[in-house]
């Protein structure tokens, strides 16, 4: 796999197209930080790590009636051409409705969060 992080996109994309309750992606430090903050967000229901040998993320997704609450995931840095901001570029998705996911040096966070704490880094994906 060349990016994991895509992949968990794609994988929370798919679920909540399909209308599927949960979905389990394989475990990372940098996927579970994502999902913690989608959740935080209100994007998804729950998320727990599983398992011992293999470790593995169980994801429960949210819906509005028979439609997903997450509509778009995009993932912007990616592998072959990473995407670094200050904090005083840091974007805003759909004027503020959406949330842009930072990788920062102080950890995974919302681009709010960074904003306050006046910290930039690589932009990992916009939710909406």
């Amino acid at each position: 796999m060349i990016d994991p992080i895509a992949d968990l996109l794609t994988c929370i994309r798919n679920a909540s197209q399909a209308l599927l309750p949960e979905l389990t992606v394989p475990h990372s430090k940098a996927k579970e930080n994502i999902v913690r903050i989608l959740k935080e967000e209100g994007y998804l229901a729950d998320c727990q790590a599983e398992g011992q040998p293999r470790r593995t993320l169980r994801i429960k997704l949210k819906y509005q009636g028979r439609k997903g609450v997450i509509a778009h995931v995009r993932r912007i840095s990616k592998p072959g051409l990473r995407k670094y901001v200050r904090s005083t570029e840091i974007p805003r998705v759909l004027g503020g409705m959406g949330t842009v996911v930072l990788s920062t040096p102080r950890g995974v966070m919302t681009g709010a969060t960074a904003r306050k704490q006046n910290l930039g880094g690589e932009v990992l994906c916009y939710v909406w």
